[in-house]
């Protein structure tokens, strides 16, 4: 009979451990696979949500994978990745924003979220505190809790452009804080951290013996001025950096992260340890992203997200939706939805529904008044956004009862 009950009933699952009841879901990710099943049924839907360039390789990447199979460079690599790709980044950094970086420093990754992984797990204890802007990218806070650290979202508004500034910082920084992870040009707000102002969080973080951590995978998305990296205010800074965004490579999952010297050995261990090394092919594919023709290119494709966001920011203000701070990175705008609605998720949800037409809820970013913001993503064609704003210009009049009747 035990044995019949053995083939018959379902086993237990194995006990979780803690720390995955404190990482939520990426909502968006719903929102996308609702969208999707809507193109599957035959709605046309605009997609105005997912962080991802409408743009893929260039060219000359392409043709270099190619010549990568067809070598055979199919192999496991250095855990610190391919050295002429280290040295690759390291001119780049140079030559974009005048920094001298040694490319021993380099630490090629499997795109900035493994990066940002291998960073929490060499800095951040459990139980320890680690400082972010609220909103933000919903995924920081995880890789804080992933190795049971604390993260510690911070209120930010339009009073700061939506990024933590020094005063802040200090303010919050207790005894069990261990250090603060900043995004700029950041996600979901496409605002910059002011220069200076940044030197200042990584100097009261160097003052109380801690860390800075600065995502900077947007910055060659910067529209304002030629972009200042945080490598230059010293070599205790822990820069992230990614293929994904500026060279248009989201699913080769590849990118960098810069430590201090002192750490690089420290590193190097834990990524041969949890990751043996990053995928061969996009490695020396991407070499070719620093080829002049292929720089060409990303230069002209950051002009035309740019003339997006010129079209879609005065477009959606005339549409009555608020922008209290004009994005100058990345490819997002952060609106207010509050003429409209108290609740930007069903807003959302009814906005896709009926209009047609995919953004992002506050939620997935933080606490920090999220049911007031939605996050419009400009990764796609000018003429899908001229689109999208003619549904809205016909949906919105009507939008008020159509939430109330969702909400219901």
């Amino acid at each position: 009979m035990d044995a019949d009950h053995r083939k018959t009933s379902t086993p237990a699952a194995p006990p979780l451990a803690a720390r995955t009841g404190r990482i939520e879901p990426f909502h968006v990710m719903e929102l996308v696979k609702r969208a999707r099943a809507l193109e599957a049924a035959g709605r046309s839907i605009i997609h105005l949500s997912i962080g991802e360039p409408d743009f893929t390789a260039a060219p000359p990447v392409v043709a270099a994978v190619k010549a990568v199979v067809d070598a055979g460079a199919t192999g496991y690599t250095p855990a610190l990745g391919v050295q002429a790709l280290r040295e690759a980044i390291a001119r780049h950094a140079a030559q974009e924003h005048g920094v001298e970086l040694d490319p021993q420093r380099i630490v090629v990754t499997a795109g900035a979220s493994a990066a940002l992984l291998l960073a929490c797990c060499a800095l951040v204890d459990p139980g320890a505190q680690v400082l972010m802007a609220d909103p933000g990218y919903p995924c920081n806070r995880h890789f804080v809790s992933a190795f049971d650290g604390v993260p510690v979202p911070i209120p930010v508004g339009p009073q700061t452009r939506f990024q933590l500034d020094a005063a802040t910082v200090a303010a919050r920084w207790g005894a069990q804080v261990r250090g603060v992870l900043l995004a700029s040009p950041s996600n979901p707000t496409g605002t910059s951290i002011a220069f200076d102002e940044l030197a200042r969080i990584v100097d009261i973080a160097r003052t109380r013996g801690g860390f800075a951590l600065v995502d900077e995978i947007y910055l060659d998305l910067s529209y304002a001025r030629k972009p200042q990296s945080a490598v230059s205010l010293g070599s205790d800074v822990l820069v992230a950096g990614s293929f994904s965004k500026f060279f248009h490579m989201t699913g080769w999952r590849l990118g960098w992260l810069v430590v201090p010297p002192a750490l690089v050995d420290t590193f190097e261990k834990l990524a041969q340890n949890l990751f043996i090394c990053p995928s061969a092919l996009a490695q020396h594919a991407a070499l070719a992203c620093f080829e002049p023709e292929a720089m060409a290119l990303y230069r002209a494709r950051r002009d035309e997200f740019r003339a997006r966001r010129d079209y879609i920011v005065p477009a959606l203000r005339e549409l009555g939706f608020g922008v209290p701070v004009e994005p100058d990175g990345a490819f997002y705008v952060y609106v207010d939805c509050s003429r409209f609605s108290d609740d930007s998720d069903a807003f959302a949800e009814a906005m896709l529904e009926e209009a047609g037409v995919a953004m992002v809820p506050g939620l997935d970013f933080g606490e920090h008044e999220h049911k007031r913001y939605l996050r419009v993503s400009y990764a796609t064609a000018m003429d899908q956004l001229q689109e999208a704003v003619a549904r809205l210009r016909a949906w919105l009049p009507q939008a008020r009862a159509s939430v109330s009747a969702a909400a219901a």
